[in-house]
C-alpha cells in the first residue's frame, strides 16, 4: 500500500492566494498613509511623502502576502512591488519635465517664434524667434553625420568581418574608451587643434568635428552589434556561390541589417544634438542668421536655451523663449526616435508562420 498522503475528495492543493485587486489596494492604502504620516511630521516636499508610500507599499506588501500566501509568494510580490516602485520613480519626473515644458513653452511657441531669429530683439525684448538656432543645429548636427557615419559602419564592418588579431582588439578598446568620453573634451581636443594650431576659427564645422567624435563610438557599437546578428548561413550561402567577400557584405549583410543600423544611427544623432559644451567651444554664439557651417559663428537649439535664460536679466519674455526652444528641440529627439522605431519596424526581417 502506498505511503502517500490521500486528499480529501473537493480540497484544493493551493493555499490561500490574495484577489487580483490587492496590489492595488495596498498602493492606495499606502499612498494615504504616506500622505497622512508626511501631514503630521510637517513635510512640505511631494517626494518624501512619495519615498514614504513607496516604503510603505513594499514593507505591506510583503506582510500581508507573507501572512496569508506565505514567505515564497511574498517573496515574488516584494520583488514585483520594488518593480514597480523603481519604474515609477524613473517616469514621474520624466513625465514631469515634459509636462512643465509644454505649459511653459507653449506660450510662445507658434509659427512666428520658428520663422524668425532674435536679429534686432535684445534678450530683455518680447518678439524674435529660433530659426537661427534650428538651422545652426540641423547644419551642424547634419555634418557631423556625414561625418561619423561612413567612419563608424565602415570601422564596425571590419571589426566584425576582417577583424583578428592585435589590432582588432586595440580599436575595440579606443571605441569603448570614446564611448565614455565627455562632450568637454571632445571640444577642448578641436579647439586646440582647429582653432589654437591651424588657426582656423570658430564655426559650425569645428563643432561639427567634435560631435562627430562623440557619435562615432554609438555609431560602432550598434553597427556592430547588427551585423553580428546576420546569420552567417547566410554570408556562407553567398561565398559558395563564388561572391566576393566585400560583395557578400555590400549585397547581403548590409541590407539584412540595414533596419537596425539606421536605428543607431537615429539614435546617435538624438544623442548629439543637445550638446552644449562642444558649441560652447567651437562655434560660439550669434543671434543673426550664418546659413555657412565653414565660416564665422553660428547659432543652435542648446546655446539659445542657455543664453536666453543666463542673460534674460528676469525678462519673462527671454525665460518663456527658453523654454520654447527646449520645447522644440524635446520635439525633434522625440521625431527622430520615432522614425528610427518605424524604420526598424518596417526593416524588420517578416518571419513565417
Amino acid at each position: 500500500m502506498s505511503n502517500a498522503t490521500l486528499t480529501p475528495q473537493g480540497a484544493s492543493l493551493r493555499g490561500a492566494t490574495l484577489p487580483k485587486w490587492f496590489g492595488w489596494a495596498v498602493a492606495v492604502g499606502s499612498a494615504a498613509l504616506g500622505y497622512g504620516i508626511s501631514a503630521a511630521a510637517g513635510l512640505d516636499s511631494d517626494i518624501q511623502w512619495a519615498l514614504i508610500a513607496a516604503v510603505l507599499f513594499v514593507l505591506g506588501s510583503y506582510g500581508i502576502s507573507a501572512r496569508i500566501e506565505g514567505r515564497r509568494q511574498a517573496k515574488d510580490r516584494t520583488a514585483t512591488s520594488l518593480v514597480w516602485v523603481a519604474f515609477l520613480m524613473a517616469v514621474i519626473p520624466l513625465a514631469s519635465l515634459i509636462w512643465e515644458t509644454v505649459k511653459r513653452g507653449t506660450k510662445v511657441f507658434d509659427g512666428y517664434f520658428l520663422s524668425h531669429s532674435m536679429g534686432v530683439v535684445a534678450d530683455t525684448e518680447p518678439g524674435g524667434g529660433i530659426y537661427h538656432a534650428i538651422l545652426g543645429t540641423l547644419e551642424q548636427v547634419g555634418l557631423a553625420t556625414l561625418i561619423s557615419v561612413p567612419i563608424g559602419v565602415l570601422t564596425a564592418i571590419y571589426l566584425v568581418e576582417y577583424g583578428r588579431g592585435k589590432l582588432a582588439k586595440a580599436v575595440t578598446f579606443f571605441v569603448d574608451v570614446m564611448t565614455g568620453i565627455p562632450s568637454i573634451v571632445a571640444g577642448l581636443f578641436i579647439l586646440s587643434l582647429w582653432i589654437l594650431i591651424l588657426g582656423m576659427g570658430y564655426s559650425g564645422f569645428a563643432g561639427s568635428m567634435a560631435l562627430s567624435i562623440l557619435m562615432i563610438p554609438v555609431v560602432v557599437r550598434s553597427t556592430e552589434e547588427m551585423l553580428k546578428l546576420v546569420p552567417n548561413e547566410l554570408r556562407e550561402a553567398s561565398l559558395a556561390l563564388g561572391v566576393p567577400k566585400w560583395r557578400t557584405i555590400l549585397k547581403v549583410v548590409l541590407p539584412t541589417s540595414i533596419g537596425g543600423i539606421t536605428t543607431g544611427v537615429m539614435l546617435a544623432i538624438a544623442r548629439i544634438t543637445g550638446e552644449t559644451a562642444p558649441v560652447l567651444l567651437l562655434v560660439w554664439v550669434t543671434n543673426f542668421i550664418n546659413a555657412n557651417p565653414f565660416s564665422d559663428p553660428q547659432a543652435s537649439l542648446p546655446m539659445y536655451i542657455y543664453l536666453q535664460y543666463a542673460n534674460s536679466g528676469g525678462s519673462g519674455a527671454a525665460y518663456d523663449r527658453a523654454w520654447a526652444a527646449a520645447l522644440t528641440l524635446i520635439a525633434f529627439i522625440m521625431i527622430l526616435n520615432l522614425v528610427a522605431r518605424g524604420i526598424a519596424r518596417w526593416k524588420a526581417p517578416k518571419t513565417g508562420r
